[in-house]
C-alpha cells in the first residue's frame, strides 16, 4: 500500500509541475509577441515633403521665425514710406505686402498641419506601446494568478488527502480497539490497576 502511495503522490507532483510548466510556457509565447512589437518598432520612413513640413513646421513656430518676421515687415514698411516714389515698389496701403502675408499664411497652414497630423501618429503608436506595456503587465498578473490558483488548489488536495489518511487510520485503529475485549483493553491502557 505504501508503494502505490508514494507513485500516486509523484504522479500527481509530476501532474502538478506539467500544468505550471504549461502556464509558464503560455504565458512566454503571449508575452513574445509583445516584447517583439515593442522592441522592434515599425521603422519611421519619411517623405521628402513630410522632412520639409517638419522644417517649415519647426521654423514657423519658433521665436526665430516671429522676430525675422517683424524685421522684414518693419523694413518693407520703411522702406516703402521713405524712399522717393520712383523705388517704391509697394505704397502705402501696402496691397503686395498683404498678398505676400495672405499667400505665405495659406501655405504654412496646411504644411504645420501635416506635422501635426505626423506628430499625432507618432501619440497614436506611443499609446499602442503603452497599451502593449499595460497587456504584458496584465498577462504576467493573470499568469501569477493561475499559479497561486494552482499552487492553492494543489495544497487544498494535498490536506484533503492527509485527512483522509488520518480517517483512515483512525478507524483502522477503531475496528481493532473494537475486537480487543474490554477488560483486556483496561489493562494495555492502564497496566498498574
Amino acid at each position: 500500500m505504501a508503494d502505490s502511495d508514494i507513485d500516486g503522490l509523484l504522479f500527481d507532483e509530476n501532474e502538478h509541475l506539467e500544468r505550471l510548466h504549461q502556464i509558464v510556457k503560455d504565458t512566454l509565447e503571449a508575452e513574445e509577441l509583445i516584447i517583439h512589437n515593442l522592441l522592434n518598432p515599425p521603422i519611421e520612413t519619411l517623405t521628402h515633403g513630410q522632412k520639409i513640413s517638419d522644417k517649415v513646421a519647426r521654423f514657423g513656430g519658433s521665436w526665430r521665425f516671429i522676430i525675422l518676421f517683424g524685421v522684414v515687415l518693419t523694413l518693407w514698411i520703411i522702406f516703402n514710406v521713405a524712399v522717393i516714389s520712383k523705388f517704391m515698389f509697394d505704397p502705402y496701403p501696402f496691397i503686395l505686402m498683404n498678398l505676400i502675408l495672405s499667400c505665405i499664411a495659406a501655405l504654412q497652414a496646411p504644411i504645420i498641419m501635416m506635422s501635426q497630423n505626423r506628430k499625432e501618429e507618432k501619440d497614436r503608436m506611443r499609446s499602442e506601446n503603452d497599451y502593449l506595456i499595460n497587456l504584458k503587465a496584465e498577462m504576467q498578473i493573470r499568469s501569477l494568478h493561475q499559479k497561486m490558483d494552482l499552487l492553492l488548489e494543489e495544497q487544498i488536495k494535498t490536506l484533503f488527502n492527509s485527512q483522509e489518511k488520518q480517517f483512515s487510520l483512525l478507524n483502522e485503529i477503531n475496528s481493532k480497539l473494537d475486537r480487543v475485549p474490554m477488560n483486556e483493553f483496561s489493562k494495555s491502557v492502564y497496566p498498574l490497576h
